[in-house]
């Protein structure tokens, strides 16, 4: 019953969130094993105590360090707008939704979140659009790379090999 009701709620903030599209669902939270950020970085609307901080600033870890480390230990990673379970974009939902098909561990990183992440994202990859999927380390591309390479059986195998997470429903 707690899970419905949180699963309500949550459902009912990205709603809120897409109907007033200058308005974002605030907070960090974990779904299958992963946390998920939706805060905005220096939200005046948010309490100094509560308000997110960059861990990465002022600490010798570069950005281009974080991306790396991202790539090289998550098989699948995916720099979006938005996280998973509420993808900001109609391109970064298309690639979610194409990648949960395989139940592979997803890790994401919001690039809303951080300017400067989506700037290192672009140059890590060379690409300038997002999102950006990597698998087992390599930049894969887009949403319509994605979706290609589902329809011709080409992600099926680059997917093989990589620990299937059991459904949590």
């Amino acid at each position: 019953m707690a899970r419905l009701f949180s699963n309500a709620v949550i459902k009912g903030i990205a709603g809120l969130s897409a109907a007033r599209s200058s308005t974002k669902a605030l907070g960090s939270f974990y779904r299958d094993g992963l946390k998920y950020s939706t805060t905005v970085p220096g939200d005046p609307d948010t309490h100094e105590d509560f308000r997110p901080t960059n861990k990465v600033q002022g600490s010798p870890v570069s950005l281009k360090d974080v991306v790396e480390q991202d790539v090289k230990e998550n098989p699948v990673m995916i720099y979006m707008k938005g996280v998973p379970d509420f993808p900001q974009c109609g391109f970064s939902s298309l690639a979610v939704r194409v990648l949960k098909h395989y139940n592979v561990p997803l890790s994401a990183r919001n690039i809303l979140e951080d300017p400067e992440l989506k700037t290192a994202v672009k140059a890590f990859s060379h690409w300038p659009t997002f999102p950006q999927i990597f698998i087992n380390g390599e930049f894969i591309g887009g949403s319509d790379i994605i979706l290609n390479m589902h329809q011709s059986g080409e992600l099926k195998d680059k997917l093989k090999g990589i620990a299937a997470s059991p459904k949590s429903e």
